[in-house]
């Protein structure tokens, strides 16, 4: 890296915005970044056909400072500024149309989001459809989101004006209790609620046929999520649509929309559920307990049910085995998709300090942008299966507990709190809202 990492900064622009920023706060990673650029040193180099990458050396948090008016929510004149900074740069230089801006980067520290992130939650429906949803199963974390927000906080506005995303705030799992009839394989009642319910709101407001949907989100854990929005073309092609069901080979757009984790609650709390033994204490290599659903698991119980003590498979656990003691005393856990691609055994694993091992198709993990998965799990492809013993007895002590302890640093953002708190599943939720919202585009008038 050191003799071939070259980077060009551009010139263009003036102190304060540019080429400077905060070294005495808590943005200062921002400014020493900037300044160190600045200075020179063996990475800058000034002739741009030596630069493997651009650095765009405006600061957010100077922006916030000098531009933006406290509480007033109108982020045009940052908006202003930084547009007109990228047209500058692609007039002048040829390097950004070159490459569409693939090799330019850009460095902030400023936690925007709690001072821009405004939804505006529709109010029209009625529960239990709208409004509401469970808190206390497997689907409980479609129920705790529609919850918080309904509650208020900070990130919902009552003033649509205001709002930087449009909540739609329908359960499916409600809509598939209440309208569905077992085994019929009739959705016409589901159907008709959501695109009458979508009607309404683009009848009765501007800010749906604006965007046509795209600074809209639905969110939903039940496994006809994905279904139930196709059942709108604009609300499956154009809406951020924040789902457990998170399966690309069904329409999931991981640029568009968002991974939710799948957290079974029976109680509607996580009491009881967090923590678990120290490695040294973990007399269990791989631990799966769960039923026949789907073809990987038919293929993991297949090849591994009650034949190993090492690797220890269950379709059903014998008698007075606690299913959350086996969590605690493993050191991998074996997530394997189910009929669909979530599984709740991912954060019970994480609550349960137990290294996940992915075993999916398709499957996008939550919170992909800014979590690595492969610093804190395992990722197993289905034809490896019968290698599952192999691949987890060749990672070493070591290697082990760097992924123990990096689970037990991102548990935090796995836990459901009431009220919510910082970087938790809620916040965390709202952060990959946020993260795609940024990319929307406003239908001209």
């Amino acid at each position: 890296m050191e003799r071939m990492m070259k980077v060009y900064v551009y010139e263009e622009g003036e102190a304060p915005l540019f080429h400077d920023g905060p070294c005495k706060s808590i943005y200062s990673t921002e400014g020493k970044f900037i300044s160190e650029m600045e200075k020179g040193g063996i990475y800058r180099t000034r002739n741009p056909e030596d630069a493997l990458v651009f650095f765009l050396p405006f600061s957010v948090v100077s922006m916030v400072h000098h531009l933006y008016e406290a509480d007033s929510y109108d982020v045009r004149p940052i908006r202003s500024v930084v547009v007109d900074y990228i047209d500058a740069i692609a007039r002048r230089h040829p390097f950004w149309n070159r490459s569409l801006g693939a090799d330019h980067f850009m460095l902030s520290c400023h936690d925007w989001m709690e001072r821009m992130m405004k939804v505006y939650v529709y109010e029209e429906g009625e529960a239990p459809l709208f409004h509401d949803g469970p808190c206390k199963s497997i689907y409980s974390t479609e129920g705790k989101f529609i919850s918080e927000m309904e509650k208020g906080g900070i990130y919902r506005t009552r003033n649509p004006e205001d709002a930087l995303v449009f909540f739609l705030p329908f359960s499916v799992v409600s809509m598939v209790h209440h309208l569905y009839e077992a085994d019929s394989y009739d959705v016409r009642p589901i159907r008709s609620v959501v695109v009458d319910y979508i009607d309404a709101i683009a009848r009765r407001h501007p800010f749906w046929n604006r965007s046509l949907g795209a600074d809209h989100f639905m969110l939903s854990c039940h496994d006809w999520g994905p279904k139930v929005s196709s059942f709108v073309p604009h609300l499956f092609h154009r809406s951020i649509r924040v789902l457990c069901n998170a399966n690309t080979s069904e329409g999931f757009n991981p640029s568009k929309d968002a991974s939710l984790p799948e957290i079974n609650l029976l109680t509607g709390k996580t009491t009881g559920l967090v923590g678990g033994l120290s490695p040294s204490r973990r007399s269990v290599l791989a631990f799966f307990a769960g039923r026949l659903h789907g073809h990987i698991r038919y293929l993991l119980l297949e090849q591994w049910k009650n034949k190993d003590q090492d690797v220890q498979v269950y379709d059903q656990l014998p008698p007075k085995v606690s299913y959350y003691s086996m969590l605690r005393k493993s050191r991998f856990c074996l997530c394997p998709s189910g009929y669909e691609v979530a599984s709740p055994r991912v954060v019970e694993a994480i609550y349960a300090e137990c290294v996940p091992v992915l075993i999916s198709a398709g499957y996008v993990p939550p919170f992909s942008d800014v979590l690595n998965w492969k610093a804190f799990s395992v990722q197993v492809d289905v034809k490896d299966i019968p290698n599952i013993k192999t691949i987890l007895m060749g990672i070493s002590q070591r290697q082990y507990l760097r992924l123990y302890r990096r689970v037990k640093q991102v548990q935090r953002h796995f836990l459901v709190n009431a009220p919510p708190k910082r970087f938790d599943v809620f916040h965390m939720t709202l952060h990959s809202i946020w993260l795609r919202r940024l990319n929307i585009q406003i239908q001209d008038q």
